[in-house]
């Protein structure tokens, strides 16, 4: 399956401003579930590129900036081939006890940052949700971590944030709602508490599930999940927001230990106070014709 993903971000300014830096996080690692085939990135004012490899090995642009202007258009271009996830969905069969994990001594030394606890819970608010969710299992599916992103699908409303930043997972549950990255962070920080090695994965979805649900979130913007390593079986998707594991609609760009190392685009301006007007963000995703 080709695909086709113009991302477009637009900042606009009341003034000219000077650009600092960006840090660029668009390109996805090829791997045998992904294969970059083309991209594009072109960026108005005129940027000169510096490319690196994160503390994650995701694929980093640096750009550095001349030329003031009122208005900063970065747009990429992906040209993708998926491929069907490592896991498909018949392994995880209904009545599967995942109640625990067991990580070797070399796996546990590479996987101890996905296995730290990154959100304070000072009153074990987080502790409490999961013990009422353990007293529960046996009533799903019988894979803890198929259902707990269940049970975080069902217990939350969805409200797409156009703000930077990650809810807390315990404002998340307080406000009882959020968007696909408060979800993810959520589901994160409790497997991480069940033992689990966790971490945040930033891309797009395509379409809908092959079951034909409807999405709660995805396609137009981006999107954020979570995978989980399993021995065995490896980094494996979860979607709370969209209850989906292991999808082949699931785009993966890049992966970190928390939200805010994941961003697409972050950098800053110097100009006036008050310049900073709108900020937009454009996905488009399309199949690409084969011959």
């Amino acid at each position: 399956m080709l695909i086709r993903i113009r991302h477009a971000t637009t900042y606009r300014y009341a003034a000219p401003v000077l650009f600092g830096p960006h840090r660029l996080m668009l390109r996805p690692r090829d791997s045998f579930d992904l294969r970059v085939v083309d991209t594009a990135l072109s960026i108005s004012p005129s940027a000169g590129l510096r490319w690196m490899h994160d503390v994650y090995g995701n694929s980093i642009a640096i750009a550095n900036f001349e030329t003031e202007a009122d208005t900063l258009d970065i747009v990429s271009v992906l040209t993708l081939q998926r491929f069907g996830p490592a896991l498909p969905w018949a392994v995880i069969e209904p009545g599967t006890a995942l109640t625990g994990v067991v990580y070797t001594e070399n796996e546990r030394a590479v996987l101890e940052p996905f296995l730290t606890l990154a959100a304070a819970d000072p009153e074990g608010r987080l502790d409490r949700w999961l013990a009422d969710f353990r007293a529960r299992i046996g009533q799903g599916s019988g894979h803890l971590l198929r259902d707990l992103a269940h049970a975080i699908h069902e217990a939350l409303s969805y409200s797409a944030r156009y703000d930077e930043g990650t809810q807390h997972p315990l404002d998340t549950l307080e406000s009882g709602s959020g968007s696909c990255r408060d979800y993810a962070w959520l589901f994160i920080e409790l497997a991480r508490r069940m033992g689990f090695a966790a971490r945040f994965v930033t891309g797009y979805i395509h379409d809908r599930p092959d079951d034909g649900a409807a999405l709660l979130s995805g396609v137009g913007l981006t999107h954020a999940w979570a995978e989980i390593f399993i021995p065995g079986d490896g980094w494996v998707e979860f979607d709370p927001t969209n209850d989906l594991v292991a999808d082949h609609q699931l785009l993966r760009v890049a992966v970190a230990r928390v939200p805010e190392d994941a961003s697409p685009v972050t950098g800053s301006f110097t100009g006036p106070q008050g310049s900073f007007l709108e900020l937009s963000v454009g996905v488009v995703i399309e199949p690409v014709a084969t011959p």
